[in-house]
């Protein structure tokens, strides 16, 4: 019978991770230290789905839906942005000759945490008039705007090395 002896660091910065004894954490107990290499590389390696836009720390996925002849844009931001809304968010388009402006068709929505640390989901979708759908495909975007709370994410048109080639 060989003796065995649990790696107590291990265990404490596993199961444990941010618990806190009498005013000092474990985790600086036992040198975890706790950031997060979340990259744009690693988030939209992560999603099946194709990426509709990225900005310096969230990447933007969409997809046209329609229910009971009204159309949305339906939009998931996965990364960084954080965020529980209760006013609603716009989501501009900008490209030559081109803009447009969609309201959220919800006013209340907020992000949810995923496995990744420092890593969000936030479902928001868009309001789009039938008309205005073929007007946003034929644009040549140069830029995305999402407006929630006082915060404005720049987003940039993705295209996969897959599209371009």
């Amino acid at each position: 019978m060989t003796n065995f002896i649990p790696d107590l660091n291990r265990i404490f910065c596993v199961v444990l991770p941010k618990f806190n004894f009498m005013g000092f954490s474990l985790s600086k107990l036992f040198n975890k230290t706790e950031t997060t290499e979340d990259t744009i590389d690693a988030i939209i390696a992560s999603v099946e789905h194709e990426a509709y836009g990225v900005s310096e720390s969230n990447v933007l996925f969409s997809g046209l839906n329609e229910l009971g002849g009204y159309f949305f844009f339906q939009t998931i931001v996965v990364g960084a942005l954080n965020v529980k809304c209760k006013n609603g968010a716009t989501l501009t388009f900008k490209g030559k000759n081109f803009e447009l402006s969609l309201d959220s068709d919800s006013l209340e929505f907020e992000s949810h945490h995923t496995e990744v640390k420092g890593r969000y989901v936030t479902n928001i979708d868009f309001q789009i008039e039938e008309s205005d759908i073929k007007k946003l495909q034929n644009a040549t975007l140069s830029e995305i705007i999402l407006k929630v709370k006082k915060q404005e994410l720049l987003f940039t048109k993705y295209t996969s090395e897959k599209s371009t080639k």
